[in-house]
C-alpha cells in the first residue's frame, strides 16, 4: 500500500459555520488509535453484513482478519468493497470515521509478519499471530488478513462545532 494525501474538503451542508476541516493527520491518528471498528459486507444476495471487529492501520490502509469460512469473508470472495467505521456511541462528543473502499488479501509472509506484530503490540498477547501458508494462525484455527486502502474517507465531529469532512484519494 502507498501512503498518499487526499483532497480534504469541509462540507458546509452538514457543518457548523465555525468548523474547519480536520487535517488527514488527525484522522490517521483517529484511525491507529481506534480499537473497535464495524465492518460492512455485502451477501450475494445483495443484503449487508455488519459486525464488529479489531484493525491495524498501517501503510496507508487499515487491516482486519476473519476466518476463511466466516461471512465477512465469504462475501468478500464476491464483492471486496468495504466500509469500516469506527467513533463514539454519543451523538454530541467525539468525532466518528467511516472508511470506504475494497478489501485485498495480503499473503505475502514478511508483510503478515509486521502485521501480526502490530496486533499484538495495540491488542496484547490475546492477538497473538503466528504466520504461515499467506495466513495468520491462532490456536486451531486461521485467518485471512485484509487490507482496506480508502478511496473516500467521512469524518464527522460531534458537538460544537460539528462538522463533516471528507478525504478523497486518487
Amino acid at each position: 500500500m502507498t501512503e498518499q494525501q487526499p483532497q480534504t474538503r469541509l462540507d458546509p451542508r452538514y457543518s457548523d459555520p465555525a468548523a474547519t476541516a480536520t487535517a488527514w493527520a488527525t484522522a490517521e491518528a483517529r484511525l491507529t488509535a481506534a480499537e473497535q471498528f464495524w465492518i460492512s459486507t455485502v451477501r450475494p444476495d445483495g443484503r449487508p453484513h455488519v459486525t464488529p471487529l479489531p484493525a491495524v492501520w498501517s501503510q496507508g490502509a487499515l487491516h482486519f482478519c476473519t476466518g476463511p469460512e466466516e461471512r465477512k469473508a465469504l462475501n468478500l470472495a464476491g464483492n471486496p468493497h468495504v466500509v469500516l467505521t469506527t467513533g463514539t456511541s454519543t451523538w454530541d462528543k467525539g468525532y466518528d470515521l467511516v472508511v470506504e473502499g475494497a478489501a485485498e488479501r495480503v499473503g505475502d509472509e514478511g508483510r503478515l509478519r509486521e502485521l501480526a506484530a502490530a496486533w499484538e503490540a495495540k491488542y496484547g498477547r490475546f492477538w497473538h499471530f503466528d504466520v504461515r501458508e499467506g495466513a495468520f494462525h491462532h490456536g486451531g484455527g486461521s485467518a485471512f488478513v485484509f487490507a482496506v486502502a480508502p478511496r473516500t474517507v467521512f469524518g464527522f465531529g460531534k458537538g460544537e462545532p460539528f462538522s463533516q469532512t471528507r478525504w478523497r484519494f486518487a
